[in-house]
């Protein structure tokens, strides 16, 4: 009797699920690429599927719209946030300038990583409501996770330059408009630099005190 070698099955739902997961990734690599070099509000869905060597009607196998896109680039944004967060343990006390710097250097490092999507959702914002409200309520979440930080001072006899939110909105726009700053090249600093000045003038703001 002859007997044939068997060849291995693929299932096929596997495989194509790992296919799909691939060209959703190019998809997003492809997007926050150009989102960099363009912009997001200069950015087309076929600029998208080009950039990504996919077929112009595959990005609708996976995103409604390129606002969609960027909803799922901002959950994955979440995501990292999350992790990140986690994987640190800190002083949660900002009249000590070793935790200051710890979170405007944790920040920036985070912003850096992430500038090309936090742009585009800020861009989005401009033109999409929906997306203002999520800019808004990020914001106001970030806030939220360290606003403990700041409770003692009144204790210390420390007091805020404004109500612990609106301080802490102050330290948070702070550090982005001069990562901003530093990306468009109008101030040059290295993210050390930056770090360094960040911390001192944030510390000194918040307490009143040098270091």
């Amino acid at each position: 009797m002859v007997t044939f070698p068997v060849k291995e099955v693929v299932p096929v739902s596997r495989s194509r699920k790992e296919k799909a997961a691939e060209t959703e990734q190019a998809l997003k690599d492809a997007a926050l690429r150009l989102f960099a070099e363009r912009g997001y509000l200069n950015t087309k869905i076929t600029d998208i599927t080009t950039t990504a060597g996919r077929a112009a009607g595959s990005f609708y196998n996976h995103f409604a719209s390129k606002e969609e896109l960027l909803q799922a680039l901002l959950n994955d944004l979440a995501a990292a946030g999350d992790e990140s967060a986690e994987a640190r343990g800190h002083n949660p006390d900002f009249s000590d300038p070793a935790a200051v710097r710890y979170h405007v250097a944790g920040y920036w490092t985070f912003a850096r990583q992430h500038a090309a999507a936090l742009r585009a959702v800020n861009q989005a914002a401009l033109v999409n409501e929906n997306f203002a409200g999520m800019v808004a309520r990020f914001g106001r979440q970030q806030r939220t996770d360290i606003a403990d930080h700041v409770t003692g001072f009144a204790d210390q006899g420390l007091r805020l330059p404004s109500t612990p939110d609106a301080s802490l909105a102050m330290m948070f726009l702070l550090t982005q408009s001069l990562l901003t700053a530093i990306e468009d090249g109008t101030v040059d600093l290295t993210d050390e630099q930056a770090v360094d000045g960040l911390t001192r003038f944030v510390y000194r703001g918040l307490t009143g005190r040098d270091f």
